[in-house]
């Protein structure tokens, strides 16, 4: 099945399953583009329900050959920070990182972005895992039975994504000035996914920047409670091998450069 004949199929499933979406898909072109993007949409708002085996093959065939055409990079391969072997930072599409586990800034649900094509990072890695990703998060939240609190940490698969696995994490949302709750909330979000990474044995994690986008978090501080939690983490646990800063705005990454300074190729060459 080429990827056009991919595309209708999944749609087409879909479609199925929540037919009363099916008046609004017939106003998306019928180009490969605007085909994508309308099962991407469907996806971001199909609600936990039995995944269909032969529909997961189609899908995963699909996505993981986007992962390839997108480049996976090897978190590993990365050039360290001159200050700390163990600290990376890297500009990009974390959903490209092939790590032990990455880290989505989730809402209290847990079960990822419903809004189609939000530029969020949630939306972003669930549609890059695949339907499984939200499965197993629906599992642990029915288990739990409870909204997810800030400041914890769970652990799922990685599916489709280069990494193996993700760790989801609800940050503080602000309003207004910034508290000493959303400070120790946030810090509790990078300790909680490096004490779980830990247990579970995984030893490289990479982070995205929580809590400053739809949440509001002032990037400047932010960063300094990511930087200042896993460098103290790190003085007591020596089982995390290395932790990527992931940033995708120029703005972000020109923070972390400031508080981490160059990476060691540069300070070599320098």
């Amino acid at each position: 099945m080429n990827r056009t004949g991919q595309l209708q199929y999944l749609i087409d499933f879909l479609l199925a399953e929540m037919p009363e979406y099916r008046e609004q898909a017939e106003t998306f072109p019928p180009d490969d583009a605007s085909q994508r993007r309308l099962l991407r949409s469907l996806m971001n708002i199909r609600p936990p329900m039995p995944l269909d085996p032969k529909f997961l093959e189609v899908q995963d065939a699909l996505l993981s050959a986007e992962t390839a055409a997108k480049g996976v990079v090897d978190g590993e391969a990365l050039p360290a920070t001159a200050a700390n072997p163990r600290l990376v930072l890297w500009q990009g599409d974390i959903t490209r990182l092939a790590v032990d586990a990455i880290v989505d800034a989730d809402n209290s649900a847990l079960l990822g972005c419903f809004a189609p094509c939000h530029g969020c990072i949630d939306n972003a890695i669930h549609s890059a895992a695949g339907l499984q990703l939200r499965d197993e998060c629906a599992r642990i939240m029915r288990k739990q039975g409870r909204p997810e609190p800030a400041g914890r940490a769970k652990l799922t698969g990685g599916y489709n994504l280069p990494a193996r696995h993700v760790l989801h994490t609800v940050g503080p949302i602000v309003q207004g000035r910034v508290t000493w709750k959303d400070r120790r909330e946030l810090a509790a979000c990078y300790r909680s996914c490096l004490e779980l990474a830990a247990e579970h044995g995984l030893e490289t994690v990479a982070f995205c920047c929580i809590s400053t986008g739809e949440f509001h978090f002032p990037q400047q501080e932010a960063a300094e409670i990511a930087v200042n939690t896993v460098t103290t983490f790190f003085r007591r646990d020596p089982s995390i091998r290395r932790v990527i800063f992931n940033v995708f705005q120029d703005q972000d990454a020109a923070i972390y450069r400031s508080l981490l300074g160059p990476d060691r190729a540069a300070a070599e060459g320098a």
